[in-house]
């Protein structure tokens, strides 16, 4: 017999079998759960955020990884793209409880590192107007070096089906030359975390 845990999903909570589990999670976007062997340790986990109980079962050499934990009181953004330039959407996540904070698009004909980059712009605008003191994690380089530069130096053509999108970047290259912040822009290390939790789940 096994316990499920769903963190993200219908419901919530813990199931004690797949056939009650998986109608809440089939065909959810970004649906976060996972099996154990005892109610203890569903319990244990379910106390905690699903990437602490998916990044537990990873074998790592402790004394050989210099890597420190990711914060957990933090945000973490992402971007999914069907075909480059595709149909685009980005989302952003409490990293701790993988909660969606704020999910937008689908925008036609744009590029994934158009919604990382919007992704995180979403997320300063979001943390300044909480007060919040809380980082970003990112695990696109192209998307923070934008943000660094405060423009997003795409080579996507402007086309009538994109222009919502490039109205949105117009708009988060306008936030960013206007507004001033102290939030700390991380790189997420998907090699020793895992994928950042607010990925998609679609590779």
């Amino acid at each position: 017999m096994k316990f499920y845990v769903i963190w993200q999903g219908r419901e919530t909570g813990i199931f004690t079998s797949w056939e009650e589990c998986k109608p809440l999670i089939e065909d959810y976007k970004g649906a976060q759960y996972k099996s154990f062997k005892t109610r203890e340790e569903a319990e244990q986990a379910f106390m905690h955020s699903y990437y602490a109980a998916i990044n537990k079962d990873k074998k790592t050499d402790v004394k050989k990884s210099p890597t420190p934990p990711f914060i957990k009181n933090s945000i973490a953004v992402d971007a999914a793209c069907s075909g480059n330039p595709g149909d685009m959407e980005y989302r952003g996540v409490n990293v701790f409880n993988g909660q969606q904070l704020f999910l937008q698009g689908v925008y036609k004909e744009a590029t994934n590192n158009i919604g990382e980059f919007l992704a995180i712009v979403h997320g300063l605008a979001l943390l300044k107007k909480q007060n919040s003191d809380w980082p970003i994690y990112s695990d696109s380089i192209t998307a923070i070096s934008w943000i660094k530069a405060k423009k997003c130096k795409t080579k996507l053509e402007r086309t009538a089906n994109n222009a919502e999108v490039f109205a949105r970047i117009e708009a988060a290259e306008k936030w960013l030359a206007t507004n001033t912040y102290t939030t700390k822009i991380y790189k997420w290390d998907t090699k020793a975390w895992g994928e950042i939790p607010a990925d998609f789940g679609r590779k």
